[in-house]
């Protein structure tokens, strides 16, 4: 029985690097709805491999690979109060976590990071489960779109 090459050329591919994957959430990023991105206001978007010591403490994971991603910053309530040396709103993606899930689920890459990025920010701002989903929806129509 002949077997039929499904590789797709994978032999000479690696895992993305991190600043694919920083690419590729700047991109996701700017697919979603402004109303979305406004809630944020300055955002940086940071990709590392994992939670740092601290932050798997705080949260108390079990396994570095518990968390994808983190959004640290002010909600909308706390952004109308006045206070020197503040940092713009901040995204961590975690990549080898947000690998692990890949491999064990049939979603692409880009719609795994998108999927984070909307809950972080999603959850921060106290949106519901269906509000993130329309969102969602309408990033995946604008990335259609391309």
């Amino acid at each position: 029985m002949a077997r039929i090459d499904q590789s797709d050329n994978w032999h000479e591919r690696h895992a993305p690097t991190i600043s694919t994957f920083e690419s590729l959430a700047i991109d996701a990023y700017g697919h979603l709805p402004d109303e979305f991105r406004a809630l944020t206001g300055d955002l940086i978007i940071e990709v590392i491999d994992f939670p740092s010591d601290e932050i798997f403490e705080d949260m108390a994971l079990e396994t570095p690979f518990d968390l994808l991603g983190l959004f640290e910053g002010r909600g909308i309530s706390e952004r109308f109060s006045l206070e020197t040396g503040e940092t713009p709103n901040h995204i961590t993606l975690y990549r080898r976590p947000i690998l692990d899930y890949w491999a064990e689920n049939e979603e692409t890459l880009g719609d795994i990071i998108t999927h984070v990025l909307i809950h972080e920010i999603g959850h921060h701002f106290g949106l519901s489960d269906d509000d993130m989903e329309r969102i969602e929806d309408s990033a995946e129509e604008a990335a259609a779109e391309r």
